[in-house]
């Protein structure tokens, strides 16, 4: 396993980090593997040498964090060499500060995350998105406070436009506030729109890039149809990826893929990935995985390398999309 700093910081990660939404309880949706399910997972993660875990209270209504530190106790080599990322911002519950980023709810919520991953920090603490309902300031000193009781090494942000993430940024500069280190962006070879604004602005900045759905929630992996959706139970009743895919130009891109991926002998997903991995900025991918290929296909993607024509090809079919993944 190769690792790399994350963005500009000291702080070292693998060049994937696995995604663990997939992990919780099908209380919350009936794709979701429980945790008997989960365990072998996150086992071969650790010894394929991933050290960088992303999740969110949400996931699972917080049920996933329970699983993923348990099973950093289970398998990791010790809490010192693995770098557990979480989020904060949609609700964990009916009441109106138990969402949002508020210092109200950004003070419980990061303690809750704590108990629920069994430690006492967290190296990468994250806000889900933008909130429009509470000041910039507010929300930047609570998460500088955060930092400074050591709840927290360091703060990343998720998707939001461009514009919000600088005003963020020089808010945090503007008060002597701690900065965000990453960006969390949707980005993915049928969603490519972040190459326009905010991928720039986090290379001239130094933040590093870890997208989420670089396979695009499996659509890349070329099973999907326009009928049904495809064959798995998580495409069939995906409704928010089905919100985000299945135009016309995104089949296109699939077959190119197709193509590339043939020729090579290897599946979509591996082609799919090492696109992502070639971009300038990205740091480490977030992947998912419901099926042990899905990981396995991950860490082959780290070999392999993709020259100028297979990128142009990979990248000729796409059209613009409005924008997707900020909600």
């Amino acid at each position: 396993m190769e690792f790399v700093n994350l963005g500009s910081t000291g702080l070292k990660v693998s060049r994937l980090c696995l995604g663990t939404m997939t992990y919780g309880s099908k209380k919350w949706r009936e794709w979701v593997l429980e945790e008997e399910e989960s365990r072998p997972f996150y086992k071969r993660a650790f010894e394929q040498g991933i050290n960088f875990f992303d999740s969110a209270d949400m996931y699972s209504v917080g049920v996933c964090e329970e699983i993923l530190g348990r099973a950093v106790k289970e398998f990791g080599p010790s809490r010192d060499s693995v770098v557990l990322a979480t989020k904060v911002f949609n609700p964990m519950g009916d009441d109106p500060n138990q969402r949002g980023l508020s210092r109200k709810h950004i003070m419980h919520a990061v303690d809750d995350s704590l108990r629920r991953l069994g430690t006492d920090y967290i190296d990468l603490y994250q806000i889900h998105r933008f909130d429009y309902n509470t000041p910039i300031e507010e929300t930047m000193e609570a998460l500088h406070d955060v930092v400074k009781m050591g709840k927290a090494l360091y703060i990343g942000a998720s998707s939001m436009f461009a514009w919000q993430f600088a005003k963020m940024q020089y808010t945090a500069d503007s008060m002597a506030l701690t900065r965000f280190v990453t960006m969390q962006n949707h980005y993915n070879l049928i969603y490519r729109e972040e190459e326009r604004e905010m991928m720039p602005f986090c290379r001239e900045e130094g933040v590093g890039l870890i997208p989420w759905s670089p396979l695009a929630r499996g659509f890349l992996a070329g099973n999907r149809t326009r009928a049904d959706y495809g064959e798995t139970l998580r495409a069939k009743t995906d409704d928010y990826a089905q919100k985000l895919y299945y135009q016309d130009s995104d089949f296109a891109v699939v077959d190119r893929l197709t193509e590339i991926a043939r020729k090579r002998g290897v599946p979509n997903a591996q082609v799919a990935l090492a696109w992502v991995l070639a971009q300038p900025g990205v740091t480490s991918p977030i992947v998912g995985a419901s099926k042990m290929q899905h990981l396995d296909d991950a860490i082959a993607a780290l070999a392999i390398e993709l020259d100028a024509s297979e990128l142009k090809a990979l990248e000729e079919p796409y059209k613009p999309h409005p924008v997707l993944g900020h909600s």
